[in-house]
């Protein structure tokens, strides 16, 4: 029997990186306007280590994107990320809204 993939792998680092609440203050922080990475830190209260390890993961699926400013680091939005959730969402839905249709089409019949 073959294996299926139920997520796509990029479906899988996505929410793998939203699945850690520091990661997620961070989203939200971010999702409100590009921040530096030390006012992420202070934010937070963790470390500037601390904040720049969220950021590779959150970078790495595409959520934000940092960019040097002379000395300073910001962070900002990347819709790569949100693109890969958004298609997770409506493929779902879609099966689900089918499944809920069927079961519908099946009580109807039983009713009559």
């Amino acid at each position: 029997m073959t294996a299926v993939t139920l997520e796509p792998p990029e479906a899988d680092r996505v929410f793998a990186a939203l699945g850690d609440g520091t990661r997620r203050a961070i989203f939200r922080l971010v999702s409100a306007g590009p921040q530096s990475v030390s006012i992420l830190a202070e934010a937070l209260g963790v470390t500037l280590t601390a904040v720049t390890q969220h950021l590779r993961v959150l970078e790495s699926c595409g959520l934000l994107r940092t960019r040097k400013a002379g000395r300073v680091r910001i962070c900002e939005m990347d819709h790569k990320g949100l693109d890969v959730l958004a298609e997770w969402v409506a493929l779902n839905r879609q099966l689900w809204t089918q499944r809920f249709d069927a079961l519908d089409a099946m009580l109807r019949d039983e009713d009559t």
